[in-house]
């Protein structure tokens, strides 16, 4: 069990190491250093960036690397052709970084394909490009002549503005007996020359002595300067001044205005008259600080001249030196400390601004890299940033002052197409300064809504009888995306109607949406057609929506009512309805049925009686199309009555058909017989030559069928008169009852037999006449009720009743 357990404690113990390792490695894999020597022309090769950010040259400008600094001098570029990066122009150190010991410059590299940052440090090393230099080319030194050996007077220090061994190494004085050179070092390294007095001076034997002091540096080649020197030996001064202070220290803050005191050197001299009166001047100040301060001379007042920037300079250091009217001097410093104050406010540089942005973009993604920097130091140089709130961003803070905003959910361009993003830059000074900046951001569309219409299902109604080519309907589809992805292609699903293509019925415009009839559509036809209407939009891939529409057609009166009974013939002859006289009034004559092909108010059907031939005899309903008499029949009544009916649908505007019945008054045949001929004939002898040999025809037929009936008659009444002479004669017979009629049996018979319809069928097409049903004579008339001279009651009209019921058309008669 030990090993086992061993051999973890030795896998973790190694994973941790890799872990630190990986650590280590990371803060060293973003930063890369470099040094470059100053002075060095444009285009000098610093150092092969893009082998150290593992890159190939031509990737510089793929990935977009770029170098990004606050500085508003650019003094490195890259090289996307070598993948080096080299000096953008010359590089004085010294106007860089004045004293520095090392100089460094700072920038970041970003990899815009990948968001990342690599810090670059670069060293700036010095060349012996300066020589050192007095301030001024001649001195004068006045020294008593009673100075004792020994005394010492400060000479000018030259200032050389490179470092390390090409900065100031040593002075030297030219040869004298009178003096020499000591040279002290300070506590900050400077080096002080001093003129050592070795021997008594004497006024009268020599009054001034000339000398020459070189400084040189330690560079290669060496570098040096003189200045002259003239000593002038003056009467007795005993005394030289002493300041109060060997170093004045004072702070300032930077916004103290121009004019301000700062503070006052007191120097002492015991001496009387013009040897006690002390002259101050400044010593050991460059020349862009001389113009900062202004020092009286008088009073040894130091007062600000100028703004002081505590962003520009913290620190100043200068000698004042205090000269007697007989040539002694005293020095000491002032050391002057600028203090900070919330005077900057942040700045906010956009490093990398990615707009516009998809809207698919996964939670994350950085959007905008940008700094906050303030100049300020301390509190007053720490800077917070935030945005508003928005749930829709983040901000994180990347490397150092660098800033990234980040998307913090999925976008969605249907909501909202751009982001106007507020970041506030704030710094913890008293009082705080903030800087605000408006971010614009795009948000980059994707095909992901299909188009959708308006109405989930369309219903179009559209009159029949249509032109070809009429616009019936317009859909709608709307597709919330952005440019191609919301252009929307209208089509028709592919479908067939009666064996026919959908296509050859409708067609659809693809830009507009608009639905186009490509016939006349028949309401009689068909009523309505059921389509899918597709919308497409022309993203990659497209996306689509169907939709039903229901085509309705809506019913014109475009058919006038058709007559089915009575059907009109077609020789032009009319129809013959038969009406009893004996008829009461509301008798059913006839019925006109007529259908109309349209449908509602089009095809309901109203009957009107346009014109007949005794008005007020008959009437027609008004809905039914029936015919009836209005009032009973009299005999002075024509036997052919003639009406017009006309039917009329109800539809806009109305149409009509007309039809003429001819309505026969009559009671029994030879009524109707004897009057046919009133029955107008046709025009046109072609179309009535049948109906003429009907009418011949049954003519003949009735009066052979009567001629019979009277011979049988005849027959049956002479056998009947022998019957009575047999009877006479049989008186003698008892029991014997004779019948008071004479083959009553055999005339019923005969008649039921002989009594029966004619008839011709419709199909005939030719006039009509109408013949009561089978009667049956159930008697025959007595030989009393007709005249003694007459075998029989022959002048009796033979009449045929009638029934109340509907007449049928049962022949034609012709």
């Amino acid at each position: 069990m030990a090993a086992p357990t061993e051999r973890q404690h030795c896998r973790r113990l190694a994973l941790l190491c890799a872990l630190l390792g990986t650590l280590w490695e990371l803060p060293r894999a973003s930063q890369i250093s470099y040094s470059v020597p100053e002075e060095r022309e444009q285009g000098y090769i610093v150092g092969n960036i893009s082998k150290d950010l593992g890159l190939e040259p031509r990737e510089l400008t793929e990935r977009r690397v770029r170098i990004v600094s606050r500085g508003k001098m650019q003094l490195f570029s890259l090289n996307p052709r070598s993948g080096s990066l080299v000096t953008a122009g010359r590089i004085d150190r010294e106007e860089l970084c004045a004293q520095s010991a090392r100089c460094l410059v700072n920038f970041k590299v970003l990899v815009e394909d990948r968001v990342k940052l690599y810090g670059i440090e670069i060293e700036v090393t010095d060349i012996n490009d300066n020589a050192p230099k007095f301030e001024a080319e001649n001195l004068e030194v006045k020294i008593n002549e009673i100075a004792s050996p020994g005394a010492r007077y400060p000479l000018p220090e030259a200032v050389d503005p490179d470092v390390g061994v090409n900065s100031l190494q040593s002075y030297q004085l030219s040869p004298s007996h009178h003096f020499s050179l000591d040279v002290q070092t300070g506590d900050d390294g400077t080096i002080n020359p001093e003129l050592v007095l070795e021997r008594t001076l004497d006024r009268e034997e020599e009054a001034t002595h000339h000398l020459v002091l070189t400084a040189s540096d330690g560079g290669d080649p060496r570098r040096s300067s003189t200045v002259h020197i003239q000593v002038t030996v003056l009467d007795t001064n005993d005394n030289a001044p002493v300041f109060a202070q060997p170093i004045y220290r004072v702070k300032v803050l930077e916004n103290v205005l121009p004019g301000t005191l700062l503070l006052t050197v007191i120097a002492s001299d015991p001496d009387e008259g013009t040897n006690g009166k002390v002259i101050y001047k400044l010593r050991k100040i460059s020349g862009k600080q001389s113009s900062l301060f202004q020092l009286n001379e008088n009073t040894g007042e130091i007062s600000v001249a100028r703004s002081l920037d505590y962003e520009e300079c913290s620190f100043y250091e200068m000698e004042i030196q205090a000269e007697d009217g007989g040539g002694l001097k005293g020095r000491t410093k002032v050391l002057i400390m600028v203090e900070d104050v919330n005077d900057n406010r942040p700045e906010v540089t956009i490093t990398s601004l990615f707009s516009p942005v998809r809207e698919d973009a996964p939670q994350g993604t950085v959007i905008v890299l940008f700094n906050a920097h303030d100049g300020d130091s301390g509190k007053n140089g720490q800077v917070v940033c935030s945005i508003q709130e928005n749930l829709s961003f983040k901000l994180e803070n990347s490397v150092e002052d660098y800033y990234r905003l980040l998307t913090d959910q999925i976008l969605d361009r249907e909501k909202a197409s751009e982001y106007n993003i507020t970041v506030m830059a704030t710094d913890r000074g008293t009082p705080p300064l903030s800087t605000e900046i408006h971010i614009t951001l795009y948000v980059a569309d994707i095909n992901d809504n299909p188009p959708a219409f308006s109405q989930s299902l369309y219903s179009v109604y559209l009159p029949e009888n249509n032109p070809r080519g009429t616009s019936i309907f317009s859909v709608s589809a709307y597709d919330p995306d952005d440019n191609e992805n919301a252009r929307v292609i209208y089509s028709l699903a592919e479908d067939t109607i009666e064996g026919a293509p959908l296509s050859s019925y409708v067609s659809i415009n693809s830009d507009t949406g608009v639905l186009y009839a490509l016939r006349s559509f028949d309401y009689e036809q068909f009523q309505n057609l059921q389509m899918q209407v597709r919308a497409s939009d022309s993203g990659n891939p497209p996306l689509s929506s169907n939709v039903s529409l229901s085509l309705f057609i809506l019913d014109q009166n475009d058919n006038t009512p058709e007559i089915l009974y009575p059907a009109v013939p077609t020789d032009g002859s009319t129809g013959v309805e038969l009406a009893p006289r004996s008829a009461e009034p509301g008798y059913l004559v006839t019925k006109v049925v007529a259908l109309d092909k349209d449908s509602g108010q089009n095809a309901w059907l109203s009957y009107h009686l346009l014109k007949a031939s005794e008005p007020g005899l008959f009437s027609v309903g008004l809905h039914t199309g029936e015919v009836r008499t209005a009032r009973a029949l009299l005999d002075r009544d024509a036997l052919k009555q003639s009406l017009v009916v006309a039917v009329q649908d109800h539809g806009q505007p109305p149409l009509s058909a007309t039809v003429t019945l001819t309505v026969a008054v009559a009671d029994s045949i030879p009524d109707i017989l004897a009057d046919l001929s009133s029955i107008q004939i046709p025009a046109n002898p072609d179309d009535s030559d049948l109906t003429l040999y009907l009418v011949v025809a049954v003519a003949i037929v009735s009066c052979v069928f009567l001629g019979f009936v009277l011979v049988l008659l005849a027959l049956r009444l002479q056998r009947w008169h022998s019957s009575r002479l047999l009877q006479v004669e049989s008186d003698r017979l008892p029991g014997m009852a004779t019948s008071q009629f004479v083959g009553v049996e055999g005339v019923q018979a005969f008649l039921q037999t002989y009594s029966q319809e004619f008839s011709l069928t419709a199909d005939s097409r030719k006039s009509h006449l109408i013949f009561p049903q089978p009667n049956y004579a159930d008697t025959l008339i007595s030989q009393e009720s007709c005249g003694k001279n007459e075998p029989l009651c022959s002048s009796v009209d033979s009449k045929f009743p009638i029934d109340d019921t509907p007449l049928v058309p049962v022949s034609c008669i012709f």
